[in-house]
């Protein structure tokens, strides 16, 4: 079979409990599907149980339903993020050296395989969970179900991608800073951050053990409030479970940040999704609320700026003494640090915290809810191998302070991009709203309609973008590095029309031309044309500094492509070079004769 059209739990779960399909003939299915997928994409999972294991848990399911018992989650077959204990498979938090056999399944993964759902493997994570991205594993990189370019989102990778590619119906990831949300924003999914302490974290491997959160990644919103139902509860093994009591919240007066406040990246679809998202909600007679994002940012730098960090590095701290090689290098250079954290550092932490949580309460009178984007954009595999902690943070400027505030969380799918990867927004509220919040996002999907994911990508897709270069990202040139992290491809060499001069900056390091545009004392000038993915391109575009910028250049042949422009102010002091042709000429002019 080649259909990997997306699983429901609710629809599987009613097919078993009637008998209209039994559990074994679903796993049949499943397993056809594994079988389909895995040259795809191997490293989604890290390990599973064989075919014969799953069909002994389905057939169990089935005799399981024949004797009369009321199984919400009747054979659902779900995964298991790699650093949540599930017996049978070893829990290896993507490090092979830290790898142990548990003895028992973790609390949460009990509680939904007594509703009857069926675990089929343990999927590939950031290693440690420090992540956002999906990239930091040695055992593969998962990626977009969609697009196989574009990174999954992490790090809850594996987990995502296992649910947008039709493999299990939903699937637990984690989420310290964002790692339940960003995959499911990338994927078209729904990603519940319970409260803390809401879900049992009893057996899992912590990141931040005072702020982690089982989360589930699921394909529609029944599906996550059926999960939730199953999945929620206190649990005495884990010191940090609460009893927490539902707090109904209405919606009716929506927090958003401050248009200046918002960073996009570059990502224009992103912005327009975005503000497409805030005409649905107004037109549902929601009052949105402008809020000041600054504690808020304040507060998640604090996790990885601040002392948090060594909440990490207790984690992990006896191997990263022993074996620091066992370590991703990108991992260890985050948690290493952690180690020379001391203790007046966090205090001072914990009593800012402490600060800002006032001020965060403080905002709930004001609103009921907040909106924000999951993400503000997304990257190509090869941009975040080539700047994985620039990248990263990127993607947590939404996410990280949700934790440490306190606050319960819930990631839906708003739009899809050119490049088929998702856009989400998130809706945020005050511990103990979970149900508040999976019913405000029930009103927006009936309000927006739902967003239908684009197809199982089979192989690498892209839409890409013609970008002109001038001047320092020529080939051999000091900037031609951020083309080739983004794995732009030499189109060919080409001429402008004969409308553009040519002008080397003042004081510009490295030394940059400013190209602008002159239609009546023009001259054809050098370039070379390279060809990007719209993310790839979108990224770029956002490290432009100014006085450059990029617009829109005609060619020798009369056609137009991307290219960099320049304001007028970058014209103050520089040389007019027009004459050279190009700036290869320009600058072995400036090489003395031999």
């Amino acid at each position: 079979m080649t259909d990997l059209t997306r699983l429901s739990a609710a629809a599987i779960a009613a097919d078993v409990r009637t008998g209209t399909r039994s559990a074994a003939a679903w796993m049949e299915e499943v397993l056809d599907r594994l079988a389909t997928y895995d040259p795809v994409q191997p490293g989604v999972w890290i390990s599973r149980f064989d075919p014969a294991q799953l069909r002994v848990a389905a057939a169990r399911i089935d005799r399981r339903v024949a004797a009369g018992e009321n199984l919400p989650l009747a054979g659902v077959p779900f995964a298991v993020k790699d650093n949540i204990d599930l017996a049978g498979l070893p829990t290896t938090t993507a490090c092979p050296a830290f790898a142990y056999d548990p003895a028992e399944t973790a609390g949460v993964v009990a509680r939904l395989e007594g509703a009857g759902a069926i675990a089929v493997g343990k999927t590939n994570l950031d290693q440690f969970a420090t992540g956002l991205n999906g990239t930091r594993s040695p055992y593969g990189i998962p990626r977009n179900a969609h697009n196989l370019a574009y990174v999954s989102g992490g790090s809850s990778s594996g987990s995502g991608t296992a649910v947008a590619a039709g493999l299990v119906a939903f699937a637990l990831g984690t989420d310290t800073a964002g790692s339940g949300r960003v995959p499911a924003a990338f994927q078209h999914l729904f990603g519940l951050k319970p409260s803390r302490g809401r879900w049992s974290s009893h057996g899992l491997v912590p990141a931040c053990r005072t702020l982690d959160c089982i989360t589930v990644l699921a394909n529609d919103i029944a599906d996550t409030r059926l999960v939730d139902d199953v999945a929620h509860g206190f649990d005495e093994r884990d010191a940090y479970s609460r009893d927490l009591p539902d707090v109904a919240r209405p919606a009716r007066r929506i927090g958003v940040p401050r248009p200046h406040q918002l960073r996009w990246f570059g990502d224009a679809e992103s912005e327009y999704i975005w503000a497409r998202a805030l005409q649905t909600l107004a037109a549902d007679g929601v009052e949105l609320v402008e809020i000041d994002l600054d504690p808020l940012d304040e507060a998640a730098r604090l996790l990885y700026d601040g002392p948090w960090v060594a909440e990490r590095t207790a984690a992990v701290e006896p191997l990263l003494r022993s074996q620091p090689e066992a370590f991703h290098p990108v991992v260890r250079g985050i948690i290493q640090p952690g180690l020379a954290v001391s203790a007046v550092e966090t205090f001072n932490g914990i009593y800012r915290l402490a600060e800002l949580r006032t001020v965060a309460e403080r905002m709930w009178g004001a609103v009921d809810l907040l909106l924000l984007p999951t993400t503000g954009t997304t990257f190509r595999v090869e941009e975040m191998l080539a700047a994985p902690v620039q990248l990263n943070s990127m993607l947590g400027a939404y996410t990280n302070f949700v934790n440490l505030l306190d606050m319960a969380a819930l990631a839906l799918p708003a739009g899809i991009r050119a490049n088929k990867t998702g856009f989400g927004i998130t809706l945020i509220g005050p511990a103990g709203t979970d149900r508040a919040l999976i019913d405000a996002a029930g009103q927006f999907i009936s309000r927006a309609g739902p967003v239908v994911p684009p197809p199982v990508a089979m192989e690498d897709q892209m839409q890409t973008v013609k970008l002109a270069v001038v001047g320092a990202h020529l080939k051999d040139m000091p900037l031609h590095w951020q083309l080739t992290s983004r794995a732009a491809e030499f189109v060919g060499a080409a001429k402008t029309a004969p409308t553009y001069r040519l002008y080397a900056i003042a004081d510009s390091v490295p030394p940059k031309p400013a190209l602008v545009h002159d239609a009546d004392n023009g001259a054809s000038i050098a370039i070379e044309i390279y060809e990007l993915d719209v993310a790839a391109f979108g990224s770029f575009t956002a490290e432009v500094p100014a006085p450059l910028a990029i617009g829109t250049v005609t060619l020798e042949d009369g056609s137009s492509v991307k290219g960099f422009v320049s304001e007028p102010r970058a014209l103050n002091g520089a040389t007019d070079i027009t004459h050279l042709g190009g700036w290869r000429a320009y600058i072995a002019s400036l090489t003395p004769a031999e």
